[in-house]
């Protein structure tokens, strides 16, 4: 998927001749284009509509359809990259299996599967599904452990999951994604809306593993560290007296991860000056200034830091997007 990829895709039975309706739908739709075994449970009744959205780094899709099962089977895996999916059941009731284990998604929950797995997944009655398709390498970056969360119940009860299907549902209009830019800032929108699902679900895996106040924490520490990255004198000292923790135990929070205070606050630095330094309404924006906006002090430090995480300067970046800039126009 490029930069000016965002394609809309409609489908439905109703537009099917209707003695060839299954026959097609599962081959066409199904099979070729889903890589899915699709066997409906009710044939006299069936229906089914998609609409799906491809962005740069995302697909959206909206489906509807009557009882079904939905099957991956071994023939399909050489075909599929790895990507995971994020889905949340809107209506009706379904069952999931993958890794040996069944969740049933009520209206509202969600959970993540991997593509690249062979699953069966149950549709007990008429309803609807939003789901999102995410290159692993993209959600990898974002989620710590992210293999951790496949195939754990999300519950209708977390907040973020109103909130990602409220954002979402827009995006399926054209007007909506008008620019290069708007689509770029949706789909990092995305992305971090299903980052911080995911991460209540690491809450709910530290509680069964009896680690869930430490979870919590830190997840209370990282949020806080993202939304104040940009203060250049943001400490680990600052940080732990807003969560009424001593440093050196905030510390061990980090510690339990495998990393540090210092190296996940720069990490949210970097990616906030790596997000300006690509966005063409800052393109006139010196990188020094981006650089401090970004909550870095000592430029010289920026610069050997990006490097090392981006392989390449900030100018080269910055260049980089321009000239794509450019070419697109």
């Amino acid at each position: 998927m490029d930069a000016t990829d965002f394609s809309t895709v409609r489908f439905a039975t109703t537009d099917l001749p209707e003695k060839d309706r299954i026959a097609l739908w599962r081959e066409q739709y199904g099979r070729l284009s889903m890589k899915l075994d699709m066997e409906p449970l009710d044939e006299a009744q069936f229906e089914c509509s998609v609409v799906a959205r491809t962005l740069p780094g995302v697909q959206m899709m909206l489906t509807a359809m009557s009882p079904v099962r939905i099957t991956r089977t071994r023939e399909f895996l050489a075909e599929n990259n790895g990507d995971l999916i994020f889905i949340i059941n809107q209506t009706g009731s379904v069952t999931a299996h993958a890794r040996g284990r069944d969740l049933v998604l009520r209206a509202g929950d969600a959970l993540l599967m991997n593509t690249s797995e062979v699953k069966i997944f149950d549709r007990h009655s008429h309803g609807g599904s939003l789901s999102f398709r995410i290159p692993r390498s993209v959600l990898s970056e974002i989620v710590a452990d992210v293999d951790d969360v496949v195939m754990q119940l999300i519950p209708q009860e977390t907040e973020v999951l109103k909130m990602l299907a409220g954002y979402a549902a827009p995006l399926f209009n054209d007007i909506a994604l008008g620019t290069p830019e708007f689509r770029r800032a949706a789909v990092n929108h995305l992305h971090d809306l299903v980052a911080l699902a995911l991460g209540a679900t690491h809450d709910a895996v530290g509680l069964a593993n009896g680690r869930g106040v430490s979870a919590a924490r830190l997840r209370t520490a990282k949020a806080y560290i993202i939304e104040n990255s940009n203060r250049c004198d943001l400490s680990i000292g600052s940080v732990a007296a807003h969560l009424g923790l001593t440093p050196r135990n905030l510390q061990r929070l980090f510690e339990g991860e495998g990393t540090t205070f210092s190296e996940f606050l720069l990490t949210q630095r970097l990616s906030r000056a790596h997000r300006m330094l690509t966005e063409p309404r800052l393109a006139q924006s010196a990188v020094g200034a981006i650089a401090y906006d970004a909550g870095f002090g000592d430029l010289s430090y920026f610069n050997r830091s990006f490097k090392r995480r981006y392989g390449a300067t900030p100018r080269a970046i910055r260049n980089e997007m321009t000239k794509a800039e450019h070419l697109q126009n």
